[in-house]
């Protein structure tokens, strides 16, 4: 993993609009965002912020859902 993406360090400049672009691609084609962060080494809340910032539409949580 590059030194620059390394968990911890801070994310700026073209490396942020690089790592959020290629997480915005992975999110849209289906992997969660529990898997993005795994695979990044990064946190569930970094990667949720990354991609809000992308302008990604969040998926539902999905399961059952209750009815009136």
């Amino acid at each position: 993993m590059n030194d620059e993406l390394r968990k911890g360090a801070r994310v700026s400049g073209t490396s942020r609009t690089e790592l959020s672009a290629e997480l915005k691609r992975r999110y849209d084609e289906g992997e969660s965002i529990r898997s993005l962060a795994a695979a990044t080494g990064r946190s569930y809340g970094f990667v949720h912020r990354l991609l809000g910032e992308a302008g990604v539409e969040l998926r539902g949580r999905g399961g059952a859902t209750r009815k009136a």
